[in-house]
């Protein structure tokens, strides 16, 4: 093997994108640290989406976190593209990345359903907290390019976590029968039904 670039360096010349060398490697480090933070939201996602269970959610949740899973991975592809164009090199080992990472995978083990998703939930939230410092960050640079990139990102964190966040939610369709026959406790208050109500 021919070693060419050291990992987390910048090529001084011939990258092609007309920006001084100390703004490409700035912003290539923190694209490096997003690329790393969403391969390990990655292997979260994969883990919740194998782990999905529950009657009332199995294949909705199972095919939300299959679309979350899918994003991920296009966004870290944009990412690490932008990151070899500005002349870097994309961190790829599982152990450097996480060590990179901004956000940590949770423990080993399963959790219930509503820890899983509120753990990804967290994600989401930093995930779009460091966007949103490294685009302004891209934007006093002037490199615009890159600020593109991430704001594309950036659109479908918040809309990922926007799903997050509504399967948190406290309502819910699934309360079983008992309020049929039963007020207690009903906090929706729609009691008992009248068979001599034409609208039923």
């Amino acid at each position: 093997m021919i070693f060419r670039q050291e990992p987390r360096t910048i090529k001084e010349t011939n990258a092609g994108i007309g920006l001084p060398i100390d703004t490409r490697k700035e912003m290539a480090l923190q694209l490096d640290d997003h690329q790393c933070a969403l391969t390990v939201a990655l292997h979260q996602y994969n883990k919740h989406h194998w782990l999905t269970e529950g009657a009332e959610s199995f294949l909705s949740l199972h095919h939300l976190l299959e679309e979350h899973r899918n994003k991920t991975v296009e966004h870290i592809d944009m990412i690490g593209e932008r990151v070899a164009r500005l002349g870097g090199v994309p961190t790829a080992h599982p152990v450097t990345q996480h060590e990179l990472s901004y956000i940590k995978h949770e423990v080993e083990g399963r959790y219930t359903m509503r820890d899983f998703i509120r753990n990804d939930l967290e994600h989401e939230l930093k995930l779009q907290n460091m966007l949103r410092k490294t685009i302004d960050r891209a934007h006093a640079l002037k490199d615009y390019g890159t600020s593109q990139v991430l704001q594309e990102v950036l659109v479908d964190r918040e809309d990922l976590g926007y799903h997050l966040y509504s399967v948190l939610e406290d309502d819910t369709l699934v309360r079983g029968m008992d309020h049929l026959i039963d007020r207690e406790g009903n906090i929706a208050k729609d009691g008992y039904i009248d068979s001599s109500n034409k609208l039923q």
